[in-house]
C-alpha cells in the first residue's frame, strides 16, 4: 500500500512515459522511428520540462539528438488540437534552451531542429499514419501561413505499423500490454484485469525487467489511466446529451419565433400597427418592433424564410 502511495501526482503520469524517460529505450524507439542504428544514448538528452503542465497533463517526452528537439506525445484519445499544444510547449523548450543568449543580438540565435510525433493507440479508427497541422485551426486558411507546425501522428494499435513493432521491442511490448489490459477490462473489474496482464506479460517475457521493477506503480497508474479515461468517456457522452437538449430547445424557440414572423407579415399586409400586432400576439411591442426592422426590408412579398434566416443569425451572434 506504501508503494501504491508514491505514485499520486500533482499531473497525470503515464507508463508510456515511464518506460521511454529512458534513455536506452529511448533511443530504440528513435532508431525504429526513422530507420537509423545510434547506439550511444548518453548523446541522447532528455529535456522533459517539470513543470509544463496544462489541464493536469504532463507533456510526455523531450529530447535533443542530432541537433533536432524532438516531442513524443501519447494518446489514447484522438486530438486534433495537438499541433497547438505542440507550439505551446516547444516555445517553452526554445525559451528555457536560449536563457544565456540574447534575442535582440546582431548574431542569429541558432536553436535545434524541432520535430513532433504522436503514437496514438485510441479506439477510434485511424490511418496508419496521419499529419497534423497547426494552419487547420486557423479561422482563414491560407496557401502558405507564416506559421505552421505539423505533427506525426502514428497508430500503435494492433494490426498497425508491423515493421516499426519488430523494431522497437520496448513499444511493442508496451501495446501487448496495453491491449492486455482492455480486453481483460471488459470481462473483471479492472484491478483484476491489470494484475492478469501483469502477471501474464513477466510469465511470457514482455516488458519483463519493467514490470517486476515498477509492479506496484504500473497497477496503480494503469488503474488510474483506465479510471481517468472511463470519466473522460462519460463525461463526453454527457455533454452530447447536453448539446442535444440545447438544440432541442433553440429548434423549439425557432419554431415559436418562425410562427410569430408568420403572423407579423400577414398582419403588416393588412397595415396593422406594430402595437397592435404586439397586442394580438401577446408579444412585447419592443420585440415585435425588433422584429418588424428584419420583416419591412421583404416587403411587400414578406418572404418568410429569407427572413427568419436573417433574425436567426442575428441571435446566434452570426
Amino acid at each position: 500500500m506504501k508503494e501504491e502511495r508514491k505514485v499520486v501526482r500533482n499531473y497525470k503520469d503515464t507508463i508510456f512515459r515511464m518506460l521511454f524517460n529512458d534513455s536506452e529505450r529511448l533511443l530504440e524507439l528513435y532508431n525504429a522511428l526513422n530507420g537509423t542504428r545510434h547506439d550511444n544514448p548518453e548523446e541522447l538528452k532528455v529535456t522533459t520540462l517539470e513543470n509544463a503542465v496544462y489541464m493536469n497533463i504532463k507533456n510526455d517526452i523531450s529530447f535533443i539528438f542530432q541537433s533536432f528537439m524532438t516531442l513524443y506525445e501519447h494518446q489514447s484519445t484522438f486530438s486534433p488540437n495537438m499541433p497547438l499544444r505542440d507550439l505551446i510547449y516547444i516555445s517553452r523548450q526554445y525559451e528555457k534552451y536560449i536563457v544565456d543568449e540574447s534575442i535582440y543580438s546582431s548574431q542569429i540565435v541558432t536553436i535545434p531542429t524541432p520535430k513532433f510525433v504522436v503514437f496514438y493507440n485510441g479506439l477510434k479508427d485511424r490511418p496508419e499514419e496521419m499529419t497534423l497541422s497547426l494552419s487547420d485551426s486557423y479561422e482563414i486558411k491560407t496557401d502558405n501561413p507564416d506559421l505552421e507546425l505539423k505533427v506525426r501522428m502514428v497508430n500503435i494499435n494492433p494490426g498497425y505499423n508491423s515493421k516499426l513493432m519488430e523494431t522497437c521491442r520496448t513499444l511493442d511490448g508496451y501495446c501487448r500490454y496495453v491491449e492486455r489490459v482492455r480486453t481483460y477490462s471488459a470481462v473483471m473489474p479492472i484491478r483484476d484485469a491489470v494484475e492478469r496482464a501483469v502477471k501474464e506479460c513477466i510469465k511470457e517475457n514482455i516488458l519483463a525487467e519493467f514490470l517486476k521493477n515498477q509492479r506496484a506503480e504500473v497497477v496503480s497508474m494503469s488503474i488510474f489511466e483506465y479510471e481517468e479515461e472511463v470519466e473522460l468517456k462519460k463525461l463526453r457522452a454527457s455533454e452530447r446529451r447536453y448539446g442535444e437538449k440545447q438544440g432541442e430547445k433553440r429548434g423549439e424557440k425557432r419554431g415559436e419565433k418562425r410562427i410569430i414572423i408568420t403572423q407579423i407579415c400577414k398582419k403588416l399586409k393588412k397595415h396593422y400597427s406594430i402595437q397592435k400586432i404586439a397586442d394580438d400576439l401577446e408579444e412585447p411591442a419592443e420585440e415585435i418592433e425588433r422584429l418588424y426592422k428584419f420583416v419591412e426590408k421583404y416587403a411587400p412579398q414578406y418572404d418568410v424564410e429569407m427572413i427568419c434566416s436573417e433574425i436567426f443569425a442575428e441571435d446566434a451572434g452570426i
